[in-house]
C-alpha cells in the first residue's frame, strides 16, 4: 500500500525573539503561513520492520539525521508499530533555506503514517509528537496560518492572509540557524510587530500585512551574507510591496497582488539568483482525510 502526502513550505511573515531560555533555546513569537511550494512524500509499506529513506537530492540524508526518518521512528517506538516503511522524498523546497522543508517532510510523514498504520491520532496529538522532533514540525503538521510561541511548538490558528503572490529567491549558500541565533544581540534588536501582524491578518488588510512584516534574525544573516541583502534590494527595486527574509535565511521573499508585477520580479531575479519561485499562499489548515 502506498500513500502520497504533500509537504508545503512555510514563510515567516513576522519573527520575533523574546529571550534565551534556561534550556538553551530561544523564546520566539512567529507568524507563519504555508505556501504552494511543496515536497512530495510517498510512503510505502514494507514487509521488513525497517525505515528506509529514498531521495534523488544529494543533500537529503537517508539515515537518522533525516527528520522524516525521526518522525517514523518516533511513531514506531511510541505505539509499538512492527511494520516497515519506505519514505520517498521528492524535493522541490530548497534545502537549508529557512522554509522548513525538512520539518514539513517530517510532518507529512506523521500525517501519512497515522493513516497508513491506522493509529487514529488527531492533528493535535500529531503536532505534540512533532514538537519532539523539531521546532517547526508542530506548525507544519497543521499548516495554514498560525502564531507560534515557545520554541515554535505552541500553535494558535489564524485566518488565511489576504490573497497574493509570493516570490522566493534563494542564493546558493547555506545558513547555520545555530550561528545566527548565537550572534543575535537581544538587547540591541528592534522587535517585530507581532500584534500588528495578527491584527492585519484578522482584518484581511493587505497593506497592513505589508507594513508589519519583520524578522529580527534578518540583520544577523544580512551581515554574514551580503548576497542576501542584494536580493532584498533587487526585489524592492523590481516593485515588491513587502520584502523579508524567511526564518534564519537565506531565502528572501517578496509579496505582490498583481500578476504583471509578479512576472517582472520573477524574471528579473532569475538573471542572478539560483533558485526563484512564484507561488500563492495556501492559508488553509491540513485535514486528516
Amino acid at each position: 500500500m502506498r500513500l502520497l502526502v504533500k509537504a508545503p513550505a512555510k514563510i515567516n511573515l513576522a519573527l520575533d525573539v523574546l529571550h534565551k531560555r534556561p534550556d538553551g533555546y530561544h523564546e520566539v513569537e512567529m507568524i507563519m503561513t504555508t505556501i504552494d511550494l511543496a515536497d512530495r512524500v510517498e510512503l510505502s509499506l514494507l514487509n521488513e520492520d525497517k525505515i528506509h529513506i529514498h531521495s534523488h537530492n544529494r543533500y537529503v540524508p537517508d539515515d537518522q539525521r533525516n527528520l522524516a526518518f525521526q518522525a517514523a521512528q518516533l511513531l514506531k517506538d511510541r505505539f509499538h508499530v512492527k511494520k516497515g516503511v519506505l519514505i520517498s522524498i521528492e524535493k522541490t523546497i530548497p534545502v537549508a533555506a529557512g522554509l522548513a522543508g525538512g520539518s514539513s517532510d517530517a510532518a507529512a510523514t506523521l500525517r501519512g503514517l497515522n493513516k497508513l498504520w491506522d493509529l487514529g491520532l488527531t492533528l493535535d496529538q500529531l503536532a505534540e509528537l512533532g514538537s519532539e522532533i523539531g521546532s517547526d514540525v508542530s506548525f507544519c503538521v497543521y499548516g495554514g496560518t498560525a502564531l507560534a510561541k515557545g520554541r515554535g511548538e505552541m500553535i494558535t490558528e489564524l485566518p488565511a492572509p489576504p490573497t497574493c503572490w509570493v516570490i522566493l529567491a534563494k542564493p546558493f549558500i547555506g545558513v547555520s540557524t545555530a550561528e545566527v541565533y548565537r550572534r543575535l544581540d537581544i538587547n540591541e534588536m528592534t522587535h517585530a510587530n507581532i500584534p500588528g501582524m495578527i491584527e492585519a491578518i484578522n482584518e484581511h488588510d493587505y497593506k497592513k500585512v505589508c507594513k508589519n512584516v519583520g524578522n529580527v534574525l534578518e540583520d544577523v544573516t544580512l551581515n554574514l551574507h551580503p548576497e542576501v541583502a542584494l536580493i532584498k534590494e533587487q526585489m524592492k527595486r523590481f516593485g515588491a510591496d513587502a520584502v523579508l527574509m524567511s526564518g534564519s535565511g537565506p531565502t528572501v521573499f517578496g509579496i505582490v497582488q498583481h500578476d504583471s508585477r509578479m512576472h517582472r520580479i520573477y524574471n528579473g531575479l532569475r538573471g542572478f539568483c539560483d533558485q526563484v519561485f512564484a507561488v500563492r499562499m495556501l492559508g488553509e489548515r491540513h485535514s486528516l482525510d
